[in-house]
């Protein structure tokens, strides 16, 4: 790198370095000709390979079983129609529909309750291992001081958004509630999102749902989540809707 380069190079770095504090997006890289330096891209290989590991890496159904058991609420697993990984990335029409078993099986507890919420691993099963159980801690304790019933925990596997309207629909549920793993991203591979929906069925579109994201160890912490989560359920029962339509009324309902 020749002078005028590396003078080039501290230049951009002063102007942009402050913005690092803000956000892991890759800002004031810097430059080495008409490149950007060794270590940096060193560290977007491995960021890759995080994001890539997480889209393919499964979800261990068990160990999150093990750790609801915690709570003393019945759990169910359940499957979409896309077999294996490769089919559910493939197939993403096959990962929001529920298995014939499945359906079965959810059928069997259906009685009617307040909220639904679901586990689903999506494209980040890691996110999920790590954010899903943490967040349940939160979100169950408000729901029943609020005397809101709970259907059974339900863990679908190669899932989708959409899946949770069937599983909301066939438990009966007025609101469900979707963890899921989102997109990884460069800057973060393991993010959960929260998908709300009021009177879940089949055939409905993103426009209907509302969803909180970025719940990770750097982004929105699980309490915060959670009481986000918590307004978003109580004003959806309140004034019967949820996704676009709701976003009007978000604060009419102050939490206690």
């Amino acid at each position: 790198m020749n002078q005028q380069d590396k003078a080039q190079n501290i230049e951009i770095g002063s102007k942009w370095q402050s913005l690092k504090k803000y956000t892991p997006a890759r800002v004031a890289l810097g430059r080495t000709g008409n490149a950007i330096p060794v270590k940096e891209m060193l560290q977007l290989k491995v960021a890759h390979a995080f994001a890539k590991d997480a889209v393919y890496a499964a979800m261990d159904v068990h160990l999150i079983e093990q750790s609801l058991q915690q709570l003393n609420f019945p759990v169910l697993s359940v499957c979409s129609k896309a077999v294996n990984r490769k089919m559910y990335i493939q197939r993403p029409d096959l990962g929001r529909q529920l298995d014939d078993a499945s359906c079965i099986m959810l059928q069997q507890n259906s009685k009617g309750f307040d909220v639904g919420l679901i586990i689903a691993d999506g494209l980040s099963a890691t996110a999920i291992q790590l954010h899903s159980f943490p967040f349940i801690q939160q979100i169950v304790p408000l729901l029943q001081k609020a005397g809101l019933t709970i259907a059974p925990i339900v863990i679908a596997s190669q899932a989708r958004v959409a899946i949770g309207d069937t599983i909301g629909s066939v438990l009966q549920c007025k609101v469900s509630v979707v963890l899921i793993g989102e997109r990884p991203g460069l800057s973060v591979c393991d993010s959960m999102g929260i998908y709300t929906t009021y009177q879940p069925a089949m055939g409905l579109t993103d426009e209907s749902r509302n969803c909180i994201s970025n719940i990770h160890a750097k982004g929105l912490d699980y309490y915060t989540a959670a009481q986000k989560t918590f307004l978003l359920i109580q004003n959806s029962i309140a004034f019967k809707l949820s996704g676009v339509h709701l976003k009007e009324n978000a604060d009419i309902i102050n939490l206690q």
